[in-house]
Protein backbone atom coordinates (compact mmCIF):
# COMPACT_ATOMS: atom_id res chain seq x y z
CA UNK A 1 0.00 0.00 0.00
CA UNK A 2 0.99 3.59 -1.13
CA UNK A 3 1.95 5.83 1.91
CA UNK A 4 0.76 8.98 -0.03
CA UNK A 5 -2.43 9.28 -2.64
CA UNK A 6 -2.95 12.40 -4.69
CA UNK A 7 -5.52 15.05 -4.10
CA UNK A 8 -6.68 17.73 -6.57
CA UNK A 9 -8.95 20.73 -6.73
CA UNK A 10 -10.03 22.14 -9.75
CA UNK A 11 -12.09 25.17 -10.61
CA UNK A 12 -14.05 27.07 -13.27
CA UNK A 13 -15.89 29.90 -13.46
CA UNK A 14 -19.57 30.08 -14.98
CA UNK A 15 -20.18 31.99 -17.99
CA UNK A 16 -23.52 31.62 -17.47
CA UNK A 17 -26.53 31.19 -14.38
CA UNK A 18 -26.25 27.51 -13.47
CA UNK A 19 -29.65 27.12 -15.00
CA UNK A 20 -28.55 28.60 -18.05
CA UNK A 21 -29.85 26.67 -21.49
CA UNK A 22 -25.95 27.45 -22.35
CA UNK A 23 -24.94 24.83 -19.62
CA UNK A 24 -27.43 22.62 -20.93
CA UNK A 25 -24.47 20.18 -22.89
CA UNK A 26 -22.22 20.29 -19.94
CA UNK A 27 -25.17 19.39 -16.94
CA UNK A 28 -26.29 16.73 -19.69
CA UNK A 29 -23.03 15.00 -19.35
CA UNK A 30 -21.79 15.79 -15.69
CA UNK A 31 -23.43 12.61 -14.20
CA UNK A 32 -21.44 10.16 -16.48
CA UNK A 33 -18.19 11.89 -16.27
CA UNK A 34 -18.88 11.77 -12.67
CA UNK A 35 -19.32 8.10 -12.85
CA UNK A 36 -16.67 7.37 -14.97
CA UNK A 37 -14.14 9.31 -12.66
CA UNK A 38 -15.84 6.80 -9.67
CA UNK A 39 -15.08 3.78 -11.91
CA UNK A 40 -11.50 4.75 -12.89
CA UNK A 41 -8.31 2.60 -12.13
CA UNK A 42 -6.78 4.60 -9.35
CA UNK A 43 -10.05 6.51 -8.34
CA UNK A 44 -10.24 7.15 -4.75
CA UNK A 45 -12.31 9.47 -3.82
CA UNK A 46 -14.46 13.09 -4.89
CA UNK A 47 -16.09 15.75 -3.34
CA UNK A 48 -20.12 15.34 -2.70
CA UNK A 49 -22.76 16.87 -0.71
CA UNK A 50 -25.21 14.72 1.06
CA UNK A 51 -27.60 14.98 -1.78
CA UNK A 52 -24.46 14.14 -4.57
CA UNK A 53 -24.68 17.43 -6.02
CA UNK A 54 -21.55 19.47 -5.77
CA UNK A 55 -22.47 21.88 -8.14
CA UNK A 56 -23.96 23.46 -4.66
CA UNK A 57 -20.50 24.13 -3.13
CA UNK A 58 -20.16 28.10 -3.26
CA UNK A 59 -16.59 28.08 -1.72
CA UNK A 60 -15.10 30.30 -4.16
CA UNK A 61 -18.48 32.27 -4.83
CA UNK A 62 -21.90 31.41 -6.26
CA UNK A 63 -20.21 31.59 -10.13
CA UNK A 64 -17.88 28.64 -9.63
CA UNK A 65 -18.09 25.11 -10.19
CA UNK A 66 -15.53 23.07 -7.54
CA UNK A 67 -14.39 19.65 -8.01
CA UNK A 68 -12.29 17.87 -5.91
CA UNK A 69 -10.78 14.69 -5.54
CA UNK A 70 -8.33 11.95 -4.51
CA UNK A 71 -6.54 9.35 -6.63
CA UNK A 72 -3.81 6.81 -5.76
CA UNK A 73 -1.17 8.51 -8.46
CA UNK A 74 -0.32 10.74 -11.11
CA UNK A 75 -0.69 7.97 -13.89
CA UNK A 76 -4.23 7.56 -12.39
CA UNK A 77 -5.55 11.24 -12.80
CA UNK A 78 -3.53 11.59 -15.58
CA UNK A 79 -5.52 8.98 -17.82
CA UNK A 80 -8.99 9.84 -16.67
CA UNK A 81 -8.49 13.78 -17.40
CA UNK A 82 -7.05 12.94 -20.44
CA UNK A 83 -7.61 9.70 -21.96
CA UNK A 84 -10.88 9.15 -21.22
CA UNK A 85 -14.11 10.99 -22.11
CA UNK A 86 -13.38 13.30 -20.16
CA UNK A 87 -11.57 14.94 -22.40
CA UNK A 88 -14.25 15.46 -25.24
CA UNK A 89 -15.95 17.58 -22.08
CA UNK A 90 -12.55 19.58 -21.29
CA UNK A 91 -12.13 20.09 -25.31
CA UNK A 92 -15.50 22.10 -24.94
CA UNK A 93 -14.83 24.35 -21.84
CA UNK A 94 -14.05 27.50 -23.40
CA UNK A 95 -18.09 27.46 -24.42
CA UNK A 96 -19.08 27.30 -21.11
CA UNK A 97 -16.35 28.72 -18.72
CA UNK A 98 -14.91 32.03 -18.12
CA UNK A 99 -10.64 31.92 -19.37
CA UNK A 100 -8.50 31.85 -15.40
CA UNK A 101 -6.10 34.37 -15.02
CA UNK A 102 -4.33 32.89 -12.34
CA UNK A 103 -3.97 29.14 -11.14
CA UNK A 104 -7.19 26.96 -11.25
CA UNK A 105 -6.51 23.39 -10.73
CA UNK A 106 -4.13 22.47 -8.15
CA UNK A 107 -2.43 18.74 -7.13
CA UNK A 108 -0.43 17.95 -4.22
CA UNK A 109 -0.14 14.94 -1.86
CA UNK A 110 -1.60 13.34 1.18
CA UNK A 111 -1.52 10.51 3.23
CA UNK A 112 -3.60 7.68 2.54
CA UNK A 113 -6.32 7.30 4.09
CA UNK A 114 -7.17 10.86 4.63
CA UNK A 115 -9.66 13.36 2.94
CA UNK A 116 -8.97 17.12 2.42
CA UNK A 117 -11.29 19.78 3.08
CA UNK A 118 -12.21 22.33 0.60
CA UNK A 119 -10.06 24.87 3.02
CA UNK A 120 -7.31 22.99 2.55
CA UNK A 121 -7.68 22.64 -1.26
CA UNK A 122 -7.95 26.87 -1.41
CA UNK A 123 -4.77 26.92 0.82
CA UNK A 124 -2.78 24.76 -2.01
CA UNK A 125 -4.49 26.60 -4.66
CA UNK A 126 -3.09 29.64 -2.82
CA UNK A 127 0.04 28.36 -2.60
CA UNK A 128 0.61 27.40 -6.17
CA UNK A 129 -0.96 31.40 -7.27
CA UNK A 130 1.89 32.53 -4.33
CA UNK A 131 5.01 30.80 -4.76
CA UNK A 132 4.24 28.76 -8.21
CA UNK A 133 4.71 25.06 -8.20
CA UNK A 134 6.51 23.07 -5.32
CA UNK A 135 6.61 20.09 -3.25
CA UNK A 136 3.25 21.60 -1.59
CA UNK A 137 1.57 22.87 -4.40
CA UNK A 138 1.99 21.26 -8.18
CA UNK A 139 0.93 20.82 -11.66
CA UNK A 140 0.72 18.09 -14.12
CA UNK A 141 3.18 20.71 -15.70
CA UNK A 142 5.59 20.09 -13.17
CA UNK A 143 5.16 17.43 -10.90
CA UNK A 144 6.63 17.06 -7.63
CA UNK A 145 7.22 13.26 -5.59
CA UNK A 146 5.40 13.05 -2.03
CA UNK A 147 7.68 13.77 0.67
Amino acid sequence: MTEHHLAQLNIVKMKFDIDAPELCDFFARFDEINALADESPGFVWRLQLDDEDSTAIDHFGPDYLVNMSVWEDVDSLHCYVYRSAHSEVMARRKQWFDRMLEAYSVLWWIPAGTVPTIAQAHERLQCLRDNGPGAEAFTFKQIFAAV
